[in-house]
C-alpha cells in the first residue's frame, strides 16, 4: 500500500483526502514510478470541482517526476533507476507511487533538477504549443497574457519576449507586477486598479494585439475579444474565474477574429509530438532562455492547502507537492 490523495466527491479543497491505495505491479508496456515531485495546476482544480468530468473516486494530478522502480514484462528503453517525467495525458500523480504507460514517460536530462522538471513539464509544454504551434508568435507581434505571474503565464511571457514580441501582461497585485516585468512583460496592467481593455488600447495606440492568451475565462473573455486587432487570435486555454458565457459566431465577424480552445493533449497526441515538445522545453531551460519560479512547495498530504492558496491567488510561479515519506 502507498499513500495518495483521493477525491470521492466534488467540491472545495477539503474533498482532497490522504488515503492508502493499492497500485500493484506494472504490466506489459508499463512502469512503476516512485514520485519525487508533483506539479500543481489549475486543471487539477477543474477536475476536483467537476468543471472537467471524470469518474469518482480519482487521484488528481497530471504533472510528475519520479524514479522508475519496476518495469513491465518485455519492456525495453527504460530501466529501474531512470528519472522520468509525465505530463498532460494521464491523471493520478498526487501519489507516493503510481503505474504509468512507458509511452507517456519522458526521460529527464540529468542537468535538470527533478523539482524544477516537475514544475515545467505541463506548464512548459503548454507554453510551448501556445506560442509555437497554436499561434506562432513572431518578431513584431504584440501579445496579451492574462495571469502573467502564474505558472503558465510566467513562461508565456518569457517565451514570447524571447521570440521578439511586445508582451503585455495582466496581474492582480504590485508584487505580481514586479514578477511579470522580470519575466519579460514590456507593459504590466494591474487589473484591480485599471481597466485592461482601455490600457491595451492606449498601449497599442488603438490597434489592438495580435493574440490574447487567456486562462482566466469568464471575467476576462469579452474584454480579451475587445483587445484584439483585425484578424486577431483569441486563445482561451483555461477558466480560473469560471466558464466564459456562450459567444455567437456573429460576435467574431466585426474584426474577422479567430477563436480557439486548445488542449495540450491534442498537441502531444503522438509519442513523436510529446518528445519534441518536452525536448524543446528542456532545451529552453538548459540554455537559460526560460527560468522557472518554484515559489511554493507543500507536502503531498497538504494538497488541500496548496489548492486553497492557488485558488485564492496567493501563489506566484509554480506550486510543487513533495511526497511524504509515510
Amino acid at each position: 500500500m502507498v499513500k495518495a490523495i483521493r477525491v470521492h466527491e466534488l467540491g472545495g479543497p477539503e474533498v482532497l483526502k490522504w488515503e492508502d491505495v493499492e497500485i500493484g505491479e506494472p504490466k506489459e508496456g508499463e512502469i512503476r514510478v516512485k514520485n519525487i515531485a508533483i506539479g500543481v495546476n489549475f486543471i487539477d482544480v477543474y477536475y476536483r470541482k467537476g468543471v472537467y468530468k471524470t469518474a469518482l473516486p480519482f487521484t488528481p494530478g497530471f504533472e510528475v517526476v519520479g524514479v522508475v522502480t519496476a518495469v513491465g514484462p518485455g519492456l525495453t528503453g527504460m530501466k529501474v533507476g531512470d528519472i522520468i517525467a509525465n505530463a498532460g495525458n494521464l491523471m493520478g500523480s498526487y501519489a507516493q507511487e503510481q503505474i504509468l504507460p512507458a509511452s507517456a514517460a519522458v526521460p529527464v536530462p540529468p542537468s535538470i533538477d527533478p523539482i524544477v522538471a516537475a514544475s515545467i513539464m505541463l506548464k512548459g509544454m503548454t507554453a510551448q504549443f501556445l506560442v509555437r504551434r497554436c499561434f506562432k508568435v513572431e518578431p513584431g507581434h504584440t501579445v496579451l497574457v492574462h495571469a502573467a505571474a502564474g505558472g503558465v503565464g510566467s513562461l508565456l511571457c518569457q517565451w514570447a519576449h524571447a521570440l521578439g514580441a511586445t508582451v503585455i501582461g495582466t496581474v492582480s497585485t504590485e508584487a505580481k507586477a514586479a514578477q511579470a516585468s522580470k519575466d519579460g512583460c514590456h507593459h504590466v496592467i494591474i487589473y484591480s486598479q485599471e481597466d485592461f481593455v482601455s490600457r491595451v488600447d492606449q498601449i497599442t495606440s488603438g490597434e489592438g494585439v495580435n493574440v490574447v492568451y487567456d486562462s482566466v475565462g469568464k471575467d476576462t473573455f469579452q474584454g480579451s475579444l475587445a483587445c484584439l486587432k483585425t484578424r486577431g487570435y483569441m486563445v482561451n486555454f483555461g477558466q480560473s474565474s469560471g466558464m466564459p458565457d456562450p459567444v455567437p459566431l456573429s460576435a467574431l465577424a466585426a474584426k474577422s477574429l479567430f477563436l480557439t480552445r486548445p488542449s495540450l493533449m491534442q498537441y502531444t497526441a503522438t509519442r513523436k509530438e510529446l518528445l519534441e515538445a518536452a525536448g524543446e522545453v528542456f532545451a529552453s531551460f538548459a540554455s537559460g532562455m526560460l527560468k522557472v519560479h518554484v515559489n511554493h512547495t507543500y507536502p503531498l498530504s497538504q494538497a488541500a492547502q496548496a489548492h486553497a492558496d492557488l485558488e485564492a491567488r496567493k501563489t506566484t510561479g509554480s506550486v510543487v507537492l513533495i511526497p511524504d515519506s509515510d
